[in-house]
């Protein structure tokens, strides 16, 4: 390709971009300018003035009226969105009946800017309505700035004059061209697919995780492989669109392909990880797993990581790597009942069999231990000054915690042992001498004297 094809493009774009302004200076500068475009700006800045006017009348009562309904909260949320458009929504109506009006009593002429304004107010309020019901604020900025960029060139009737400035703007590699139109098309085309997919995959996930058939597991890698497809078919399509051969891309793919594995070997690994945990269902959505310090609730399997959330409140993303190659406890993988003990001695005077009653009653006592299987209390071993035993007790919601539900069995313990007279002694040392000691005392010190000073006295001469 030589560089008079791209010249000659340039050219093409920029001619046609002076006549688009030579249309748009003919129709609208010489109308505003006119007599009647004059009086038709007074007549606008005075509807939209009114339309100030009404919104702060009628504004405070409809508020009052829409804080009582009793209706859904979808519903309160688009009304609450019109009501913060009152403004425009009372210039649109005035400026449409002023239209009708002056249509009907003079030339269309004289009326031309108020229509083009009238049109450009309705485009303004649907779509900042329809943008704030976008919950991505990218997707709803690009679908605001496409729909007024389309509206304004239809409105203004320019949508020819636009199309061949888009697709002068061209640049050409041997037989491929791709020009401005091209993009905006395939832009579009792309993330219209894009959006369609997320609502698919949204709707699908829906459908499969009301699937009780299928484990929780299955549910979410289902979900994710159909999500993954669908935006792969969305991308595949916006490209060909395009006219780009996707088959020239096989051995620069092979290449790319490599070096992201080297580049990205951690998010690879992670993410094959994260395949395998979904496959062999030993993690799911709510199980309750310990690594490493890391005590809580699975609450979500990521491409990448996993979402646990610890009593405390804390998120932790452990990387999808560490479950598999790490020791992994999962207090809840193929039963949610843990059994739990206690350790705890007291003194040798204490009677076993009774010590053994007291503590099985006394475990009984919270809500959260389980009457099946009962509390067990065993008798370990002779201490140096107590006797231990082990109280082991079962629960079935190691999710709420385990550490609490041990401090309540331990305070009935201690009580269930004072009420019976029990003591639980602690560690004492006693020392007896065989023979009585002698203890030399050391003579106190003399307490320190002054230096005596001696006086001397002379006689005084004659």
């Amino acid at each position: 390709m030589d560089g008079g094809l791209i010249m000659v493009s340039w050219m093409d774009f920029w001619s046609e971009l002076q006549t688009a302004f030579t249309f748009v200076q003919i129709r609208f500068v010489s109308a505003l300018f006119h007599p009647w475009g004059l009086i038709q700006i007074l007549i606008l800045l005075a509807l939209y003035g009114g339309a100030v006017w009404a919104d702060r009348l009628v504004a405070p009562r409809l508020e009052e009226r829409i804080r009582a309904l009793d209706t859904t909260r979808r519903r309160l949320k688009l009304l609450a969105l019109l009501l913060r458009r009152l403004r425009r929504i009372f210039f649109v109506i005035a400026t449409w009946v002023t239209l009708w009006i002056m249509q009907a009593v003079t030339w269309p002429s004289r009326s031309y800017l108020i229509g083009v304004a009238a049109s450009l107010a309705t485009v303004w309020l649907v779509v900042s309505v329809a943008g704030r019901l976008v919950a991505n604020p990218l997707i709803s900025r690009t679908l605001v700035i496409a729909a007024w960029s389309v509206a304004i060139v239809q409105i203004l009737g320019m949508t020819e004059i636009a199309l061949t400035v888009l697709d002068s703007a061209a640049i050409s590699f041997g037989e491929f061209r791709l020009s401005m139109l091209t993009l905006v098309k395939s832009a579009g085309l792309i993330a219209a697919l894009l959006v369609a997919a997320s609502f698919l995959a949204r709707f699908t996930e829906q459908r499969v995780g009301a699937m009780t058939d299928l484990s929780p597991s299955m549910r979410v890698l289902t979900g994710k492989a159909v999500r993954i497809g669908l935006f792969a078919i969305a991308a595949v399509i916006g490209l060909q669109s395009i006219g780009l051969d996707l088959t020239t891309l096989t051995v620069f793919s092979g290449a790319i392909g490599l070096g992201l594995g080297f580049g990205l070997q951690k998010v690879v690994s992670n993410f094959i990880s994260g395949i395998i945990l979904l496959l062999d269902k030993s993690v799911k959505p709510g199980d309750v797993i310990e690594v490493g310090d890391t005590f809580g609730a699975i609450n979500n399997l990521g491409g990448r990581y996993v979402s646990v959330v610890t009593r405390d409140g804390r998120e932790y993303l452990i990387p999808n790597e560490d479950l598999i190659t790490n020791q992994v406890i999962n207090w809840s993988h193929s039963d949610t009942r843990v059994r739990l003990e206690v350790e705890f001695g007291v003194s040798y005077e204490a009677d076993p069999l009774t010590v053994r009653k007291l503590a099985i009653e006394a475990a009984a006592q919270p809500k959260r231990v389980l009457a099946v299987p009962n509390p067990v209390c065993h008798l370990v071993e002779y201490g140096e000054s107590s006797v231990n035993y082990v109280l082991r007790f079962w629960i079935s919601d190691p999710s709420v915690g385990v550490v609490n539900i041990r401090s309540e069995v331990l305070i009935s313990l201690w009580y269930a042992l004072k009420e019976a007279g029990i003591s639980i002694p602690y560690p004492r040392r006693d020392l007896e001498f065989t023979q009585p000691v002698r203890v030399q005392m050391e003579p106190a010190e003399k307490p320190a004297t002054k230096p005596r000073t001696r006086r001397t006295t002379r006689k005084k001469p004659g």
